[in-house]
């Protein structure tokens, strides 16, 4: 798990600098807030700590990676390397591995165990301005299996201040004093970014309207990886919704940090995946193909990943999502045709583009990858609250 070089990525390093990093001020932050957290940390851990609050004076004036040392980046005590969780361009391979170590870790925490209360003390707030079901749950699961607490908005739309004319930034300034990290999935692309630009705590973005959904694609990477036993030379259908869905933009990001993949895109034609999908895989020399035959391509591939078309991005066009839901419903006979080691996934919800027939099948991952989602959650609160 060791790196030749340990290095700070800041989510604002792709979009822009700030006077200050945000890592600094959550490290003042949690000093005052876990004062009794900190008591317990060895001695060399404070004198870090104040040397980390030392150099909260210096600003940020130019927007890059910083490198600080030649020691390994994911050793235990060490600060996790991003202060944001926004979108899946910020991992890369070696951290992509190391979370889906901790991950692993997470899967063997018991109740009443030292590790289920690592968190003990924190508080995270979820502020949904949209309909969730697994991701809202599995984070504060996630949040109360390693010991800390949860506040809670689940239609921050309609039941918050927002309903008020609140913008968004003043709602973030606001739950950043009462929380120490913010779970937050918005109506509008791009709506996480501006998030993490306003607060000083770490946001992870849950969803924010058709742009990504980055922890549901690291729980996707960490479920093939699981299922297939490999990342590399793999073969993955992309079916659905591609031009609405966050799920399916955010893995194919992260798809293309593996060797040797070829994507396919079986969608409706008002739904086709986006060019900049496809402009980005193209100049990471990542192979992919668009086809209308989804038996062809899942008798091809090692993941068919289902997705539902989703008549809240339609607006007024019902024809147009009348045209589009049904086209294409994974069954018994796509079972048929699919390989012995394939797998079936689904971020679910479904509606009918996967029959409840095939969930007998060994082959149907898509239970078992929302439950992969608490674990991946669970690995991702510990490294952005107390690092590795």
């Amino acid at each position: 798990m060791a790196s030749s070089s340990s290095y700070r990525f800041s989510t604002y390093c792709l979009h822009g600098a700030v006077s200050v990093s945000k890592g600094m001020k959550r490290n003042r932050k949690s000093l005052s807030n876990h004062s009794s957290l900190f008591r317990q940390s060895s001695h060399s851990r404070l004198i870090a700590m104040s040397a980390d609050l030392a150099q909260s004076r210096v600003k940020t004036v130019q927007c890059r990676a910083l490198e600080v040392d030649n020691k390994p980046s994911f050793l235990v005590g060490n600060e996790f390397q991003l202060d944001d969780v926004i979108e899946a361009q910020q991992f890369d391979r070696d951290i992509l591995s190391a979370i889906f170590e901790v991950a692993r870790d997470m899967e063997k925490v018991e109740k009443n165990s030292p590790e289920s209360q690592i968190l003990k003390g924190f508080l995270m707030a979820t502020l949904f301005y949209e309909p969730s079901t697994r991701t809202r749950l599995s984070f504060e699961s996630a949040m109360k299996r390693l010991g800390g607490e949860v506040l809670t908005t689940e239609n921050a739309r309609e039941f918050s201040s927002a309903a008020k004319g609140e913008t968004l930034e003043d709602t973030i300034r606001t739950i950043e004093g009462y929380s120490d990290i913010i779970v937050m999935r918005h109506f509008e692309s791009g709506a996480a970014r501006s998030a993490a630009a306003t607060a000083s705590i770490p946001v992870i973005n849950a969803g924010d309207g058709p742009g990504q959904h980055p922890t549901q694609a690291l729980l996707d990477i960490y479920t093939i990886e699981s299922e297939i036993g490999k990342l590399d030379r793999i073969k993955v259908g992309l079916v659905g919704d591609l031009a609405n869905g966050r799920t399916v933009r955010s893995l194919a990001y992260l798809l293309s940090k593996y060797q040797d993949v070829k994507i396919y895109f079986v969608s409706p034609e008002v739904v086709r995946m986006k060019d900049d999908i496809k402009d980005y895989l193209t100049s990471k020399g990542v192979e992919w193909e668009e086809s209308d035959n989804l038996l062809e391509v899942a008798s091809k591939c090692d993941v068919v990943y289902q997705t539902r078309i989703q008549r809240e991005r339609f607006g007024e066009r019902i024809d147009a999502y009348e045209e589009a839901r049904g086209k294409y419903i994974v069954d018994r006979t796509v079972l048929g045709v699919m390989q012995k080691h394939a797998v079936v996934m689904h971020p679910l919800p479904r509606l009918d583009e996967i029959t409840v027939d095939v969930d007998v099948d060994p082959r149907a991952a898509y239970f078992r990858q929302a439950k992969n989602g608490l674990y991946i959650r669970m690995a991702l609160l510990k490294l952005l609250l107390v690092g590795w």
